[in-house]
């Protein structure tokens, strides 16, 4: 199944605090050692316009000229589907897990409130702390993105204890899968 993400550059967005070593995002940095990951300036202090202005810099730097998909977590999810709604060029597709709920940092007015230009699947948990899974299913459905109620997996973190997050891996593959096939009409 990795061979359907080489055709994609992987960028992995973590939210607050960064994402540690026993964060699935971490591992899967280790297992697949191409992902990027979107660097914040202070990981502590969740501003939108600057996440997302990372997220775009990151998007737009380098030499790799595949199509992105983005691998988001928490504000990082915020500051992903910002970056989108702004601009979409050469993003594939976007997984967007445990978003943190935008009225919990007075960003509502800032993020789309109408469907994201590129497929997309958002993963929310039964008992997250930062976003309710009925909540999170809302802004899915105004994203027109895939939702995914993954169960009580609390904010789908390190202390989820959730190791590689294999079921994760599933949804990255499936979303490289739709991408492809989206490119794949396109051109």
């Amino acid at each position: 199944m990795a061979h359907a993400l080489a055709e994609f550059r992987v960028l992995i967005a973590p939210g607050l605090h960064n994402s540690g070593p026993d964060h699935w995002q971490s591992r899967w940095q280790r297992l697949f050692p191409a992902f990027e990951r979107v660097e914040q300036d202070d990981w502590d202090v969740p501003d939108l316009a600057r996440w997302s202005a990372r997220v775009d810099q990151l998007r737009q730097q380098g030499s790799d000229t595949r199509p992105t998909l983005i691998v988001a977590h928490s504000f990082g999810s915020l500051a992903t589907v910002h970056s989108l709604a702004r601009d979409p060029s050469n993003v594939a597709g976007v997984l967007l897990v445990a978003p943190a709920d935008p009225e919990k940092f007075d960003v509502v007015d800032q993020l789309p409130l109408k469907p994201l230009a590129r497929p997309s699947v958002m993963v929310g948990s039964t008992n997250d702390p930062w976003m309710a899974a009925s909540r999170a299913a809302c802004w899915a459905e105004r994203w027109q993105s895939r939702f995914v109620n993954g169960g009580p997996l609390g904010h789908i973190n390190a202390e989820s204890g959730l190791g590689d997050w294999p079921e994760g891996l599933e949804m990255l593959y499936f979303l490289a899968e739709q991408a492809h096939n989206t490119q794949s009409r396109t051109h």
